[in-house]
């Protein structure tokens, strides 16, 4: 049997990637793909505890903490779920991944992309997206996009413009530096646009 695909979802909070997520796993469902969709924090019970605390507004979590919380999140994952699916021939969409840690705490947190790169090369056993889908808007707008929702401010979404805007450079940077593992898609197009092009970069894969 043919080893499954692993395709991620990155970018800010407010870029889309739920939505985006949701309608190419209706789309590879209708093509009568076997597809998956996980997301990240969490897909597995052990996984979606640890995402409670490190999005509780209410805790005070160390930058090293979170990293490790995250890291040990994605290590069960990668074990519970993402290996023995992508071994079974099954294309994993997954909405955020190691991309997230390396922009949110090594940059974001300044803790800095290697180390916190070299914590999750253990936490996942070396195992790399297939495909990484990287929704590219600016940290304005994304924070605008989050305020707008129902649901209060996570802990992470409630931090200053400043992180943000490490955050955004530090996925620009990824992409420069892995071009024929990411994709960049323009999150200021409409969410059926922002698809087609999703599926137009998946093509390839499928």
């Amino acid at each position: 049997m043919a080893r499954g695909k692993l395709i991620t979802i990155e970018g800010l909070d407010g870029a889309g990637k739920t939505t985006l997520a949701s309608a190419l796993h209706a789309a590879l469902q209708d093509r009568g793909l076997d597809a998956q969709l996980l997301r990240e924090p969490g897909g597995v019970r052990a996984a979606e505890l640890i995402r409670g605390l490190v999005k509780d507004p209410a805790l005070e979590i160390s930058a090293r903490a979170e990293a490790l919380l995250y890291a040990a999140a994605r290590a069960q994952l990668v074990e519970e779920a993402l290996e023995p699916l992508l071994s079974a021939g099954v294309i994993v969409l997954l909405d955020r991944f190691v991309d997230s840690s390396l922009a949110y705490q090594g940059a974001g947190r300044e803790l800095g992309v290697e180390p916190v790169r070299s914590i999750n090369a253990f936490a996942t056993g070396g195992l790399s997206p297939d495909l990484t889908l990287l929704l590219r808007v600016a940290p304005s707008v994304g924070r605008e996009r989050s305020l707008e929702r129902a649901a209060p401010l996570d802990r992470l979404e409630r931090e200053a413009e400043p992180f943000f805007a490490r955050i955004a450079a530090a996925y620009d940077e990824l992409a420069r530096s892995e071009p024929g593992r990411i994709y960049v898609l323009d999150a200021d197009q409409t969410p059926a646009d922002v698809l087609t092009a999703a599926l137009a970069a998946l093509a390839p894969l499928l």
